[in-house]
C-alpha cells in the first residue's frame, strides 16, 4: 500500500481525553477515531491489526472443532426475560421496540440466542457435543467509557459457546477452550497469566480469566511472589493476619451501651473509642433480587467484596436504602449491628470466628456496643470468606506473600451448567430417553483487547511497536528525495520486490521530508523500517532499522528479501 493514497490520519499530539498509551496512540497512529463516548470508527490501519487477530482465533477454534456462526445483534427482549437477565443488566442493555411497539434489545452477549437456536434443533444426546462460535459485535451502555476501546459501548468480540450432554463432557470442552485461548495469545505475542475470576451475571461453576498485566489495567489481580497462584481481586483469596482480641475486664459481662455521638465510619469510632479498627464488626444490610433483606458483616479494617457475596447469595443484590434500613433497624446506617437485629440470613467472614470483646452497632442511633463476642451475642448463619484480599498477605496455597497488581482482560471462560438451558427447556434426550438440559460453556475474547494491549506491552515514547503475528504490515518502505526519477525508480522496483516475496508493506512515497517520514514510521510502527536514500544506493545498500531494538543494519540491496525472511 502506498502511503501517499492510503488513509492513515496520524496525529502530532496526544488527544486531551487519551489517558493511557494504547488509547493516545491508536488515535494518534490512525487505528480508530471517536465516533462518540464510547464508540469508535475503525480505520484500515487499524482493522487490519483487527484481522490479523481474528484469523489467529478463527484458526485455533476451528482447530478445536468449532464451527463459525453468525448470530443477530438484534434481539426479541422477551428472549432475554426468559433468563431473568433482561432485568439482571439494568441500563448496561440497550433497549428499543420496533415499528409494530415489540421490545426489542442490542445483545451484550448471546447465551440465550445459542439456548434459543439449541432447543429448536438439538434433540439427543447424540447430537452432542457441539462448539459454535462467531466474531460479532456487542453493545453495552457502559455508564462511564473510558481508556479508548478496552472500555467501549460498542465493541467486536469472540464468543463461543459448548453445549454437552453431562458435565464430564463440559470439563473436556473448558479444557479445549483453556488450551485455544492460551495459544491464541501465544501466537498473538501477549504475556499473560490465567485467574481464577468472578462469574458475575453469567452464573455457573467455575469461571477463569485471561489477564495481561498492566499499570493501566482496570482489574486487580493477588499474585504469588513463590508460586503459581493467582486470582482476580474479586474471588481471590488470602491468609490474612488474625484479628487481636483485647480480652475484656468482665468475660461474662453483657455488651455495653456507649455512646458515640455522630461518629457513623469505622474510622470515626475506633478514634473516638481508641481502639484498633479491626477489633470493629462492620455491618452492611443488602436486598437480594426478591427484595429480601440479609446482613454481611466483616472485620473493621476489612473491605466487603461483593463479588464473593453476590457467590454466596446466588444471585445478585443491591445495598439497601436509607429508609429500608430505619424501618428494619429503627436506626440509621452507620450505627447497625447484629446484636438484636431482625431476623434475617446473617453472612459473616471467616476472620471474625470466635472474636471476642468486639464492638458492633447498636442499632441505636449515636450508640455503638462494646463486649460484644461472636456466637455468644449473636448468631451467624453462613460462614464465608467475604474479605477483599489485601497486598502483602499470606498465599493460601504456599508460604508466600500476595502483591496486587493491575491488569487488563483479554479472555474469559466460563462454566455454566445448566442454567441456561434449564430456563429456557433446551433439553435433549440421554441414552435411557430421559429429558436432560443441555450443559453449557460460554468462552469469550476482546479481539479489540488483543490489539489495544499488544500497544499497552509494546510501545515507546515514539509510537507503537508492533508484535509481527498482529503488525498491520510487515515493513515500512521508506522512500527519500522521491522527486529523484533514478531514486523514485529503484524504490518501486524494491516495493514490487518486497511483495512478490510475500511481505506486506506500506511504502511511503510521499514527498515530504526525512524527518518527517521518520518520525510516522516509529509512530506507526511496523516491525522493520526500510530506507532507501541517494547515499546508501550509491553503494549498493539499503539501511534497515528493527523498530523493536533501534538497531540499523545496512544490507546489500540484492540480499534485502533474503534479509527480511530470515529475521
Amino acid at each position: 500500500m502506498r502511503l501517499s493514497q492510503a488513509f492513515i490520519p496520524t496525529l502530532k499530539e496526544t488527544p486531551s481525553d487519551a489517558v493511557i498509551p494504547s488509547h493516545a496512540l491508536m488515535v494518534r497512529a490512525g487505528l480508530v477515531r471517536q465516533l462518540a463516548a464510547g464508540i469508535y470508527d475503525e480505520l484500515p490501519f487499524g482493522w487490519r491489526a483487527m484481522q490479523k487477530a481474528m484469523e489467529i482465533v478463527r484458526q485455533e477454534m476451528n482447530r478445536i472443532g468449532g464451527q463459525e456462526l453468525f448470530l443477530p445483534a438484534l434481539n426479541p427482549l422477551e428472549i432475554w426475560e426468559e433468563t431473568g437477565r433482561a432485568k439482571g443488566f439494568g441500563d448496561e442493555m440497550f433497549r428499543l421496540k420496533d415499528r409494530k411497539g415489540r421490545p426489542m434489545c442490542l445483545a451484550p452477549t448471546h447465551e440465550e440466542i445459542i439456548c434459543d437456536l439449541a432447543r429448536a434443533f438439538l434433540r439427543s444426546y447424540r447430537d452432542l457435543p457441539q462448539i459454535w462460535y462467531q466474531i460479532q459485535t456487542k453493545m453495552r451502555d457502559e455508564p462511564r467509557p473510558r481508556s479508548g476501546i478496552l472500555r467501549a459501548r460498542q465493541f467486536l468480540m469472540k464468543d463461543s459457546y459448548s453445549l454437552d450432554s453431562d458435565h464430564e463432557g463440559l470439563d473436556r470442552s473448558y479444557a479445549l477452550h483453556d488450551q485455544a485461548y492460551r495459544r491464541i495469545f501465544e501466537r498473538c505475542g501477549l504475556q499473560f497469566v490465567v485467574v481464577g475470576a468472578s462469574s458475575g451475571l453469567m452464573g455457573g461453576t467455575r469461571s477463569e480469566e485471561f489477564m495481561v498485566e498492566s499499570p493501566h489495567g482496570e482489574d486487580h489481580l493477588a499474585v504469588c511472589s513463590a508460586c503459581e497462584y493467582a486470582a482476580n481481586l474479586e474471588v481471590a483469596a488470602s491468609r490474612p493476619a488474625p484479628v487481636q482480641d483485647v480480652p475484656a475486664a468482665d468475660p461474662g459481662a453483657p455488651p455495653q451501651d456507649v455512646s458515640t455521638p455522630d461518629r457513623r465510619t469505622i474510622e470515626e469510632v475506633s478514634g473516638f473509642l481508641g481502639v484498633a479498627p479491626e477489633r470493629l464488626v462492620k455491618t452492611l444490610v443488602f436486598m437480594t433480587e426478591e427484595d429480601k433483606p440479609v446482613m454481611a458483616l466483616v472485620a473493621g479494617d476489612d473491605e466487603l467484596n461483593e463479588a464473593k457475596l453476590m457467590s454466596a447469595l446466588g444471585g445478585a443484590f443491591r445495598p439497601a436504602h436509607p429508609d429500608e434500613v430505619k424501618d428494619l433497624f429503627g436506626a440509621e446506617v452507620g450505627f447497625l449491628g447484629p446484636v438484636g437485629a431482625p431476623k434475617m440470613p446473617v453472612y459473616a467472614d471467616l476472620r471474625l470466628q470466635g472474636g471476642i470483646n468486639r464492638i458492633t452497632g447498636a442499632n441505636k442511633n449515636h450508640y455503638h456496643l462494646t463486649g460484644v463476642n461472636v456466637g455468644r451475642d449473636f448468631a451467624v448463619d453462613h460462614w464465608t470468606d467475604l474479605r477483599t484480599a489485601r497486598e502483602g498477605e499470606g498465599c493460601p496455597a504456599c508460604n508466600g506473600t500476595l502483591r496486587v497488581v493491575n491488569a487488563i482482560e483479554i479472555g474469559h471462560i466460563f462454566k455454566l451448567g445448566t442454567k441456561y438451558s434449564e430456563a429456557m427447556g433446551a433439553n435433549v434426550l440421554d441414552p435411557q430417553g430421559r429429558e436432560r438440559p443441555i450443559v453449557m460453556g460460554s468462552y469469550g475474547i476482546g479481539i479489540g483487547r488483543i490489539v489495544a494491549c499488544a500497544i499497552e506491552l509494546g510501545h515507546d515514547d515514539k509510537g507503537i511497536i508492533w508484535p509481527p503475528p498482529l503488525t498491520p504490515y510487515d515493513v515500512m518502505l521508506i522512500g527519500l528525495n522521491m522527486k529523484d526519477a533514478a531514486i523514485r525508480a529503484q524504490a518501486e522496483a524494491i516495493y514490487a520486490d518486497l511483495q512478490a516475496a510475500g511481505l506486506e508493506v506500506l511504502f511511503d512515497d510521499r514527498d515530504v521530508s526525512p524527518g518527517f517520514k521518520f518520525n510516522d514510521a516509529d509512530l506507526l510502527g511496523l516491525p522493520w523500517q526500510v530506507v532507501v536514500s541517494p547515499k546508501n544506493l550509491a553503494g549498493g545498500n539499503l539501511e534497515v532499522k528493527d523498530r523493536a531494538t533501534g538497531q540499523r543494519t545496512m544490507v546489500p540491496l540484492g540480499d534485502i528479501v533474503n534479509h527480511l525472511k530470515r529475521s
